[in-house]
């Protein structure tokens, strides 16, 4: 039995939007399982540094139809990874440095596909949620970034 075959759960276990404050814990609680041998995490956190310029915040935003897309995504990594459970979280809104923007964690009987659905999901979410964010930097200026590709 996988981490993913438990009798009436389904694979994507969260995939949602939130416009306040994430946890890297809420998505590991909700992959735990009796049957799951790993779990791999992701935390995506605003850096204080992008291409060499000194960040000071930033601000996502997101198409109204970004979450349906989020769930979207871990449902194809699921569909291409039966053997995981998903739980993947983005964070809208104003984010300072040190902030998770993006919270996500993958569970599997074995390592090995834990980590591939992870880093796949990861790649997956960037490629195909319409979220943009806005890098406010330390001299003053900033520049709208697509989150997509």
């Amino acid at each position: 039995m996988s981490a993913s075959d438990e009798p009436g759960v389904t694979r994507v276990r969260v995939a949602r939007i939130a416009e306040t404050a994430i946890a890297l814990e809420e998505c590991e609680r909700a992959v735990e399982s009796a049957a799951a041998g790993a779990v791999v995490t992701f935390a995506g956190v605003v850096r204080d540094h992008d291409e060499g310029r000194g960040v000071a915040a930033l601000s996502y935003t997101a198409h109204p139809e970004a979450e349906a897309a989020l769930r979207a995504s871990a449902e194809r990594v699921a569909e291409a990874h039966p053997e995981v459970s998903i739980a993947v979280v983005h964070r809208v809104g104003d984010l300072v440095v040190g902030d998770l923007a993006l919270a996500a964690a993958v569970a599997s009987a074995h390592r090995a596909a834990a980590f591939a659905a992870c880093a796949a999901l990861i790649d997956d979410v960037k490629a195909s949620v319409p979220i943009w964010k806005e890098q406010s930097f330390d001299d003053g200026s900033s520049e709208w970034v697509a989150s997509l590709g």
